[in-house]
């Protein structure tokens, strides 16, 4: 299959997936749109492999969000209060997506070997990083160096939605409820 058809069916299918999400009325149904948002967001990334990302999108993205959002459903009503479309923040976002859709043009094409990247950037990588850093595998060299707080931060993001699910799994998202006295009144009068 054509590269170019499963870029364009991917982005179809998010772009239905984010349609819906703007109708739905049912917070179940949302989040659970949203993880598939993700997900088909992390297989997007995969055919632009770029697989670091996608894993990340996967685990954080579809994974451990949908956990948190369906442990936070249980703290609230089952579907959302209606409200009118705010319409400063709707102009917003329709006229940064024009901005990025006219940035696309000027991207170099997809796996130009005469890209700035492949020219300046990946030799100093490949050629460099042993001599650079002293690490002698590239990837190692370019995750551990390189892009070293990019890797920090996305483990410290991982880390921390992790202790969050286990605070939630926990219950220490209860707020604590008021004790009654024979009266029936609360105890700070």
């Amino acid at each position: 299959m054509d590269m170019f058809a499963v870029n364009a069916f991917l982005i179809v299918l998010l772009s239905i997936i984010a349609f819906v999400a703007l109708r739905v009325h049912r917070l179940f149904a949302l989040v659970m749109l949203s993880g598939a948002f993700s997900l088909t967001a992390a297989a997007q990334f995969v055919v632009l492999d770029a697989v670091d990302v996608a894993f990340t999108e996967a685990a954080v993205g579809a994974g451990i969000s949908t956990v948190l959002a369906l442990a936070t459903l249980t703290l609230l009503p089952r579907e959302e209060k209606p409200h009118a479309i705010a319409p400063l923040p709707a102009i917003m976002a329709i006229a940064t997506g024009m901005l990025l859709m006219l940035a696309v043009g000027d991207l170099p094409q997809f796996g130009d070997a005469e890209a700035p990247v492949h020219q300046h950037v990946a030799p100093d990588y490949i050629y460099g990083s042993e001599k650079k850093i002293g690490v002698p595998n590239i990837v190692t060299s370019v995750l551990a160096s390189y892009r070293g707080y990019d890797t920090l931060g996305e483990t410290v993001v991982i880390f921390t939605a992790a202790i969050a699910v286990l605070l939630i799994l926990a219950g220490w998202t209860r707020t604590p409820r008021r004790r009654h006295d024979e009266d029936g009144e609360d105890d700070a009068g």
